[in-house]
């Protein structure tokens, strides 16, 4: 039996630009990771295997273990994108609540955690589609989707449905609108109206107790202290 040197092999969870130095092994999200930061800074014609490997500090070859192509890289974004907003979005719309201005208050969680709805992501790919026909079809249907999501939230809640799907659209495109906007406000100046978007969501006073939820969410939020 001969003696062999072993070798310790470096993980990368949180890849940044700078490369690794010594034996790396980087996994499949590591390559996910890279590309949706650079998907979302520079656009998708920057996504490059090479680019990647760059800013991984790895060789290029390696990112064949995991996906086909370029192209499989592609695709497991957009199924990640539909797998974190839309699904999130979705899934908020349909949590249990007792009244419309709660359940609008879940919503409203999408609206100020990244974690769980990344607007950056969102317009990403949004600027993707007016160059991929593709991209656009899949864009459409997951914006079908989740406005169908909060049709049948307003829905549940007693609206009739051309007033139900009015709503969820006013909803649905002033917050694809207001982070377009790009507003310089600080969470305090946003929470400040909830009670008021609240009332024009829905048409309903909310409770106070909702109100405080909703506020104390977003500060939660803002302040690190939400995993």
């Amino acid at each position: 039996m001969t003696n062999s040197k072993v070798t310790t092999l470096l993980h990368r969870d949180d890849p940044g630009k700078k490369p690794l130095v010594g034996n790396i092994k980087v996994t499949r999200q590591d390559w996910l990771n890279v590309a949706m930061d650079i998907l979302v800074s520079d656009g998708v014609e920057q996504v490059k295997v090479l680019t990647l490997g760059e800013r991984l500090g790895v060789s290029r070859s390696s990112f064949y273990w995991y996906f086909k192509s370029r192209q499989d890289l592609l695709d497991a974004l957009l199924d990640h994108w539909q797998q974190t907003n839309t699904a999130a979005m979705i899934n908020q719309a349909e949590s249990p609540a007792e009244t419309i201005t709660g359940a609008v208050c879940n919503v409203f969680k999408c609206f100020v955690n990244a974690k769980l709805f990344d607007p950056q992501l969102d317009f990403a790919v949004r600027e993707w589609s007016r160059r991929s026909g593709k991209v656009r079809r899949l864009l459409d249907q997951s914006d079908q989707r989740r406005l169908a999501a909060l049709s049948e939230m307003y829905a549940r809640y007693g609206y009739e449905t051309k007033e139900a799907t009015t709503r969820a659209r006013i909803l649905y495109y002033m917050q694809i609108g207001y982070y377009a906007a790009d507003l310089q406000e600080t969470m305090e100046e946003r929470s400040d109206r909830i009670a008021e978007y609240l009332l024009g969501f829905t048409g309903r006073v909310p409770l106070q107790s909702e109100i405080e939820g909703a506020v104390a969410y977003a500060m939660a939020v803002s302040k690190g202290e939400l995993s």
